[in-house]
């Protein structure tokens, strides 16, 4: 989060919006859209207000629409970010390897906000092919030197927690890595 603007207008929430549906995968309610049978996926995750944020559902079904299959999985558990919870049920999601049984042969994932560390941490662990991050939250220049997969970042220039600064440093060790860009 950039400061406490991020938080002062939360989306309503609304789980019917959208063009997908919406199934368990490993446990935990995902929002699929596009096509089931392509062999490019994406995997977006939320900010802070979760899958069911009506904004980034209608960006899924644009990716969708180009051809992709999108899956935003509930992180949250239905609940809004906890900072002091910090048990999240994405490990065992990631771990049923749910997009690659179904013959998925990339993954790339975009996280948002609060969604960009989980995204660095799959990046660090080799489970995606590329990542993007936007208005990264919670990166640090360790992260990012954990990183050996393409990627993008895309933050803003009056953030706080990840100030241009910063941003300018994540580039710069990135620059000096062979295959990531």
């Amino acid at each position: 989060m950039s400061g406490p603007q991020c938080c002062s207008n939360p989306p309503s929430l609304n789980p019917t919006g959208g063009g997908g549906h919406v199934d368990k995968v490993g446990g935990i309610d995902s929002y699929f859209t596009g096509s089931p049978h392509s062999k490019l996926a994406v995997l977006m995750l939320s900010d802070v207000f979760g899958y069911e944020a009506p904004n980034l559902r209608k960006l899924a079904d644009k990716v969708g629409a180009a051809g992709y299959y999108v899956v935003v999985p509930d992180l949250l558990d239905g609940e809004p970010f906890n900072p002091q919870n910090s048990d999240r049920p994405f490990p065992a999601w990631i771990k049923d390897c749910a997009l690659k049984s179904k013959g998925v042969s990339a993954i790339a994932a975009v996280g948002f906000c609060w969604g960009a560390k989980v995204v660095i941490e799959l990046a660090k662990s080799k489970l995606i092919q590329t990542a993007v991050l936007l208005h990264p939250s919670f990166i640090s220049l360790d992260d990012i030197k954990g990183v050996d997969t393409p990627i993008a970042i895309l933050g803003a220039e009056i953030d706080q927690v990840s100030p241009p600064e910063l941003v300018k440093q994540f580039e710069q060790v990135l620059a000096a890595k062979s295959g990531v860009r």
